[in-house]
């Protein structure tokens, strides 16, 4: 499984490097958050596969962490915490935790829990990846299936790319999708310093979508993060 992303939230250093460094091993991408803020941060701003979150965290705890994250998101959620009894593991199944490990654990034990998981939501989800959905905003139409896009009844002819990120935009309305995550999601390749390619390809899309001649945009530019879709 590649260009899978996870999301570490553990206010100890050594064990948020401990557990970057094994899944890395396995070829995932990890980031890192020290808070419980800046993990909502996070998942607000990119798009992650798995979430890996300590419950006594400064700021908002896993508990609060993950009840917002559910609100919009079904991505699985494994805790990872000092907190040892069976009423601790039952509130964060409950909360919407997938899994409970805890400390001290051992790595290989988190490595293979994480790829169950991950086999897990991907299986589960890829009939709806197979079967993708006609967004239709109105006047605005794209169909996945023809891999046409019609703007008031005239066809907007976009390339292959392009209607890949225009797609993956209008999927997830007010998401906002940084520039790296927008290349590895589309192209499905590491990010190696390509922005310049994805700002190309949206400002390409932009003028195809006629959007200097209308007052509403399809696409808004998120200063400092990347995009998102103003449907």
């Amino acid at each position: 499984m590649k260009n899978i992303s996870i999301l570490i939230a553990d206010d100890e250093e050594e064990i948020a490097d401990l557990i970057a460094f094994h899944l890395e091993k396995e070829g995932y991408q990890c980031f890192k958050a020290s808070d419980g803020q800046e993990a909502v941060r996070f998942v607000e701003t990119q798009v992650f596969d798995l979430l890996i979150l300590d419950i006594m965290m400064p700021k908002m705890d896993g508990y609060e962490v993950t009840r917002r994250i559910r609100e919009q998101h079904n991505m699985p959620i494994i805790f990872l915490s000092a907190k040892t009894s069976d009423f601790d593991k039952v509130q964060g199944l409950v909360i919407g935790a997938d899994d409970y490990m805890t400390k001290p654990f051992t790595p290989i034990e988190l490595v293979a829990r994480v790829n169950a998981q991950l086999r897990r939501f991907i299986n589960l989800n890829h009939p709806q990846k197979d079967n993708k959905t006609q967004l239709e905003f109105g006047g605005l139409l794209i169909s996945p299936d023809q891999r046409t896009v019609t703007l008031y009844d005239e066809d907007i002819e976009l390339t292959p790319k392009e209607f890949d990120i225009l797609y993956l935009l209008a999927s997830h309305p007010k998401k906002v999708y940084s520039v790296e995550n927008i290349f590895q999601q589309v192209w499905d390749e590491a990010y190696f310093e390509s922005g310049n390619t994805v700002m190309v390809h949206v400002r390409t899309i932009r003028k195809k979508l006629k959007e200097d001649n209308r007052t509403h945009k399809w696409i808004k530019t998120v200063w400092g993060v990347g995009y998102t879709f103003n449907g």
